[in-house]
């Protein structure tokens, strides 16, 4: 079964000459037998599509709840899809921190992504360092998940892939825990089924993100058995993310 890895390359690099650098260096050499998608700046998109849009799948890192109308900065999903993107991130820790983003803005962009196109979206949830220590992570991610799911129908959750990140994992060079990435994965889909009912267990598609590394990818993908990973630092480093694609 295909493994999906997907690069997170955030507010990365600086100019599109350094970003076209990184994908000559990976056209080739990054295992076909895995589903590879590269989510650069937005602003590289148009670029990166017409030099390398038959060696890699592109996505991008967000968008908006609205399809078009006056809202300056804002990229909408349809805008992403009639430029040939096919996956976008949405709920990253990141904007949810930084840009004060919510579950209920999540959720609009969720449902107008499946309700109108073909992008597959990938939906990040985790819970913070505090939530941890306190013991919250089961109440965290059930209520992120509640809420980012509203009103979306069972029919089209196997088009979701729901990315776990733990955000005290999230560039800080420490990753989780096998069991705790496990005790993730296990709450993940008792929340799911009881959002909807046991028959979309085996439809899930659940990947693991925070401080993924060549080092550790092997215990996240074998040992908890996690249908692929979201690479951040570790995607703009050619020689490690072959390793990681390949390993």
């Amino acid at each position: 079964m295909k493994k999906l890895i997907i690069a997170n390359w955030k507010c990365n690099p600086e100019k599109i000459i350094e970003g076209m650098k990184i994908l000559n260096s990976l056209k080739g050499l990054v295992d076909g037998k895995n589903k590879v998608v590269i989510c650069p700046p937005s602003v590289f998109l148009g670029q990166f599509l017409a030099d390398f849009g038959q060696d890699f799948t592109f996505g991008v890192q967000n968008c908006y709840f609205e399809q078009k109308g006056a809202y300056t900065g804002e990229i909408s999903p349809k805008m992403i899809q009639s430029i040939g993107a096919k996956y976008v991130i949405i709920g990253h820790s990141e904007r949810r921190s930084i840009f004060k983003e919510n579950d209920d803005e999540i959720n609009k962009k969720l449902s107008l992504i499946l309700n109108e196109t073909n992008l597959i979206p990938v939906l990040c949830i985790g819970e913070n360092r505090e939530e941890r220590e306190a013991e919250k992570t089961y109440q965290v991610i059930a209520r992120q998940l509640m809420n980012c799911l509203d009103n979306i129908p069972k029919e089209k959750l196997n088009k979701i892939v729901i990315a776990y990140e733990p955000v005290w994992a999230i560039g800080t060079g420490i990753y989780a825990t096998e069991d705790k990435i496990i005790d993730a994965r296990n709450s993940i889909v008792k929340i799911l089924c009881d959002i909807y009912d046991k028959s979309i267990e085996n439809k899930i598609n659940i990947i693991y993100g925070g401080s993924v590394n060549k080092e550790n990818i092997d215990m996240v993908i074998n040992g908890c058995k996690m249908d692929g990973v979201l690479v951040g630092g570790a995607s703009l480093k050619p020689k490690d993310f072959i390793l990681i694609c390949n390993i």
